[in-house]
């Protein structure tokens, strides 16, 4: 029998050729466990999802649920003693997660493309089925973790998301539209800072930085960071924008205006400015055309409306906050659930 014979880096080539090969079998390791790890979360959800169907098929009373899922935990778990997820409260939440999407034509296919972590999270904190379908379609979309997912939740990105004020209607590509909407929310909470009530936008922005990886999660997670204080410099003149970021998904640059006060309709001429001399001498040729977000402290939303009306440069306005609060007073002017449908088609 011919012996082993043992290669070194050096039997493969040059040093770097072995850190190629090592790199591309650590990808592919990685990419076959992510897959393996997505089918195992489809077969559970479906596992899931089929008991809870054979419950509800079997239940003539809704008053015996509790009864049922108690008795029924309590068999498994004697009969497969080393399979978690068998719990009194898991089982019942199996029977609720059924009747909510089994007539639910849109979010059905979507729930075992996330995790039962993921949906559990969803089924506890959304009474709204849009709010759900936004969340799971979201998640899917995204990656999020299951934490950062919750975060999500607790700072109503979706109230966010649908309420921003912007121009993307007449300044986008319907390509590019739904994707911008999403991407641009009404308001942010950076609740990570541990900013006082009074700062400084220099102060602000100072903080931003210091933590950008909070930013870049609380801004939506398709961010990457491109630079502060970004210089441009435009007939010998230069000029600095506060924050520049790369949206992944939009493919397209984003500026960002700090201001510590209130709105006002001047903020968005020099937002103009900025875009029209980024998209001249940064963009690339194969992006698409740079978005402004005017991060305020507060604004008024009419004003807002009648600044942007002319505007033909992409810009969203939105708010931000150093402390979680509930926007219920921008509850009722959500669109409609046809509008939030078609927009959810896009995601």
């Amino acid at each position: 029998m011919k012996s082993f014979e043992r290669h070194t880096p050096d039997s493969f080539g040059t040093p770097e050729d072995y850190v190629h090969l090592l790199a591309e079998v650590k990808t592919r390791i990685r990419n076959a466990q992510y897959e393996a790890l997505k089918a195992v979360n489809r077969e559970l959800v479906y596992l899931y999802w089929d008991i809870g169907r054979m419950i509800v098929d079997r239940q003539t009373d809704a008053r015996h649920g509790s009864a049922i899922a108690e008795r029924l935990a309590g068999d498994l778990r004697s009969e497969f003693p080393g399979i978690s997820g068998f719990s009194r409260r898991n089982i019942f939440y199996m029977r609720e997660f059924y009747i909510l999407y089994h007539n639910d034509d849109r979010v059905q296919p979507l729930v075992a493309q996330i995790g039962w972590s993921h949906n559990l999270a969803i089924l506890q904190r959304c009474k709204d089925a849009l709010e759900r379908e936004f969340y799971i379609r979201m998640t899917r979309k995204f990656g999020w973790s299951k934490n950062v997912l919750i975060h999500h939740i607790d700072n109503h990105s979706y109230e966010k998301s649908l309420l921003g004020q912007h121009n993307f209607e007449q300044a986008l590509t319907p390509e590019l539209r739904n994707q911008a909407k999403l991407a641009v929310r009404d308001g942010y909470t950076f609740d990570f800072l541990e900013l006082g009530e009074k700062h400084s936008e220099r102060e602000l922005e100072k903080r931003l930085i210091g933590r950008i990886e909070d930013f870049l999660r609380s801004m939506g997670g398709m961010f990457a960071y491109m630079g502060s204080q970004f210089r441009l410099e435009v007939g010998g003149d230069e000029f600095f924008i506060d924050l520049l970021l790369f949206h992944r998904r939009l493919k397209a640059l984003v500026a960002i205006e700090l201001k510590i006060g209130k709105f006002i309709p001047e903020f968005v001429g020099k937002m103009q400015f900025y875009l029209a001399a980024l998209d001249n001498h940064v963009r690339h040729e194969d992006e698409n055309p740079s978005i402004g977000i005017i991060l305020c402290r507060d604004k008024n939303r009419t004003v807002v409306e009648y600044a942007l009306r002319d505007s033909r440069k992409p810009i969203g306005v939105a708010t931000y906050e150093t402390t979680r609060s509930v926007p219920s007073a921008l509850k009722g002017h959500l669109p409609s659930p046809e509008e939030i449908g078609v927009l959810l088609d896009d995601v």
